[in-house]
């Protein structure tokens, strides 16, 4: 991509545009922003580093790039994270900045920041981003920051201090020194002190004089000036005030950003420093917001299938068509819409919803989905947070479903604290797009599907669905740490989607693959926090047709964040010793429990896979079927088979859940995987299913309705099951469930 490179002078935007090149982007342009005043050294902004720009002029030179500089009029400073458009704020600055960039220089597609730390710096330059259609690259965020400045230096950043504000930190003994040589020193002020050796938390700034991307000359600082800004006895506040600097000329010139392919426009303008001014165009107006209210459906014209849980604390609710003959777009389009009259009728919006899974039919429309799906989940419907979300492909018409389908978690509290990364990175894949990597909502992080994508050039890794799996697996470990926790200790369940052209013998490889890395990460995970608490989730594996880009492998972790309160775990099957029920005759046997996988943390969290092998089915229609049944019609024998099944499945999951002190109020989500191969509709599955509810609502006296709507949701699949290596269940339900309140 070609980068236009924010500068503040400082290392960090520098060793930026570094990576930048490295991971194969080319830097055109250099965009600065400065004070309004030259007699100003430094603004009071959370935004912007302003020390030393009276030198900044000079990189046009040094990088024989064209300079786009900005002089900030705003000064609001929002107090919360996330930023909306403001007129007057210091932001509304950074886009017109930009946007003259992107004017003059229509081949720019991305913006480059060293933003390492701050979410509060990240998500401000993400959202100009966002408004002038380019793309932020953020190859220093998250990055360990000891390791980090140790790689600066090495890589040649020649670059003083030219402000101190940290205990420890003199200003006439520690400015305009080198950070190579400050080195030792700042770790030795970290171990004492706790401070950021990179100066994230506003400990110091620095100026760049040097680096491998001044290609032709470095800046010589002659003469300079120490100006103490408070003269605190604990950590004193100073600053390096330029007076005199020249710049030497490199006699080697090695060109790493050639101007190939850059507009002929600039190929003669390299070096040139621009002002950008205001103008009497409007911020607001550059960009018009998109009309996402929905169609009225005509629900004459439509045969839905929704489904909708009653727990208390949130509501699981999904929506597809039957038997639709318009393409994905139009369908997906209307089951949006529906869903939105939905949550609507519940008083809900988008802005309520924590998770969302996506199903369609064919991933070669991936992109046509998500053109679809922009126009009703934005950012500005979504002030808390834009829901995360998981896409996979499902054999959906074979079953008589449409094109597309949608399951929706949503919760009236909008307590949620959603981590929306859209920066390219070295940290983790970004979601470049209306969805986030994950949202905690009542002490569970709900995390979006994670592939096996090499999180600075977006691509997916080689080696294979083993190798795929770990790199996924990695980036929801990164992902988690955001929230202070560990796939491998807080787990509650992972659902493992496996494309169909990974073979049986991969999928066990990659299986052994996932229980190994989860045992290491545990292991240190443990000691790290000297503890021996770790939940011991279930593991669900589901055979689909494809993933996003051609993926092997796709993991969706589900996890319980602990608030602090001593928690008890259990991962057995045995009964907690309550009178086991008798509904259609059936009764507890040692075989049961081998349908079952199941995680408790008591009082608060109910995780269940239920798994129906052919031989279970065999087991559970034994007694019923007669004996000159094999004559029947297939049809009818699997029907009966179904419905046996479909009350046998919800007797158990009915047992697990009183046994453990949790009732079908409690349900947070149902989900009834069906093998697309046993040829059974939706038309005829969902009655099935339904009347087995019914008739367990009756014999047990329990509330497990929903009126007419099911409280679960049938999702056609290839396969499912416990092993990867095996997934042929006739029946896997998938149940989550949340203590609820009164």
């Amino acid at each position: 991509m070609k980068v236009v490179a924010l500068v503040s002078g400082g290392k960090d935007s520098c060793y930026a545009m570094m990576k930048s090149i490295h991971y194969g982007h080319q830097i055109v342009a250099l965009a600065n922003l400065l004070p309004a005043d030259d007699d100003v050294d430094e603004l009071d902004s959370y935004m912007y580093q302003t020390v030393g720009h009276q030198i900044i002029v000079s990189y046009a030179e040094c990088m024989g790039l064209p300079l786009f500089r900005r002089r900030i009029r705003g000064s609001t400073r929002h107090q919360e994270l996330g930023y909306r458009t403001t007129q007057g704020d210091e932001v509304e600055d950074m886009f017109i900045l930009l946007r003259e960039v992107k004017r003059q220089i229509p081949e720019v597609t991305a913006v480059s920041s060293g933003a390492i730390a701050s979410d509060y710096q990240r998500l401000r330059v993400e959202s100009v981003c966002s408004r002038l259609g380019l793309v932020s690259l953020a190859y220093l965020w998250k990055q360990d920051q000891s390791l980090l400045l140790q790689e600066m230096i090495a890589n040649g950043i020649l670059a003083v201090t030219v402000k101190v504000a940290a205990m420890g930190l003199v200003p006439g003994k520690h400015l305009g020194k080198e950070i190579a040589f400050l080195n030792a020193y700042l770790h030795k002020l970290k171990e004492l002190y706790g401070i950021n050796v990179c100066g994230e938390g506003g400990e110091y700034e620095t100026l760049t004089l040097d680096c491998p991307l001044f290609i032709n000359a470095r800046i010589v600082l002659d003469e300079y000036q120490v100006v103490r800004h408070s003269s605190d006895s604990i950590a004193p506040v100073g600053i390096l005030h330029p007076l005199k600097f020249h710049l030497e000329k490199k006699v080697d010139i090695q060109s790493l950003t050639s101007p190939d392919n850059i507009s002929e426009t600039y190929v003669q303008k390299l070096g040139t420093v621009f002002e950008v001014e205001d103008t009497l165009e409007r911020c607001e107006d550059t960009f018009k917001s998109l009309d996402c209210s929905a169609d009225p459906i005509d629900d004459l014209a439509h045969k839905f299938n929704i489904s909708r849980t009653n727990n208390k604390r949130t509501l699981s609710l999904s929506c597809s068509l039957q038997d639709s003959c318009n393409d994905l777009r139009e369908d997906l389009k209307t089951v949006l819409a529906k869903t939105e009259s939905l949550l609507a009728g519940f008083g809900f919006g988008w802005e309520n919803v924590v998770y969302i899974h996506l199903y369609i039919d064919e991933m070669s429309k991936f992109s046509e989905a998500n053109e679809t799906y922009v126009k009703f989940i934005t950012q500005q419907r979504c002030p808390f947070g834009v829901p995360s979300r998981s896409t996979v492909e499902m054999p959906l018409v074979e079953m008589g479903f449409s094109k597309a389908y949608m399951e929706v978690l949503a919760s009236s509290n909008k307590d949620k604290k959603v981590l929306h990364v859209q920066s390219i990175s070295s940290w983790a894949p970004s979601c470049i797009g209306p969805y986030s990597q994950a949202t905690l909502h009542d002490n569970i992080l709900h995390m979006a599907g994670q592939l096996g994508l090499d999180p600075p050039t977006m691509n997916l890794c080689s080696g294979g669905a083993s190798a795929e799996l770990e790199l996924a697996l990695r980036n929801c470990e990164a992902v988690a740490k955001c929230f202070r926790c560990s796939i491998s200790t807080s787990a509650i369940m992972f659902v493992v989607y496996c494309s169909k052209r990974v073979s049986s013998s991969e999928r066990h490889d990659m299986q052994e693959k996932l229980e190994t890395i989860l045992r290491q990460m545990r292991i240190f995970q443990l000691q790290e926090q000297n503890t021996c608490k770790a939940l011991d989730p279930v593991v669900l594996y589901v055979l689909v047709p494809d993933l996003p880009k051609s993926a092997c492998v796709e993991i969706k972790p589900v996890l319980y964040v602990d608030d602090g309160t001593e928690i008890a775990t259990e991962t057995i099957t045995e009964s907690s010793g309550s009178e086991a029920p008798h509904y259609w005759g059936f009764k507890q046997e040692n075989w049961h429990d081998s349908c079952i996988q199941k995680l408790v943390v008591p009082g608060k969290i109910c995780a269940v896979t239920l798994s129906i092998t052919s031989e279970d089915a065999a087991k559970i229609c034994f007694h019923s079927v007669s004996a000159d049944s094999v004559n029947d019609d297939q049809y009818l024998q699997y029907k009966s088979l179904m419905e046996k099944s479909s009350r046998f499945c919800f007797y158990l999951l009915d047992k697990v859940m009183a046994d453990n002190g949790f009732g079908w109020e409690d349900l947070m989500s149902l989900r009834i995987y069906i093998p697309a191969s046993l040829q059974m509709s939706i038309a005829m599955l969902l009655p099935t299913f339904n009347k087995a509810l019914l008739e367990l609502s009756e014999a047990s006296q329990k509330k497990v309705l929903n009126g007419e709507e099911p409280i679960f949701n049938i999702v056609p699949v290839i396969g499912a099951g416990r092993s990867a290596s095996s997934m042929s269940n006739i029946i896997t339900c998938e149940l989550l469930g949340q203590k609820s309140w009164a």
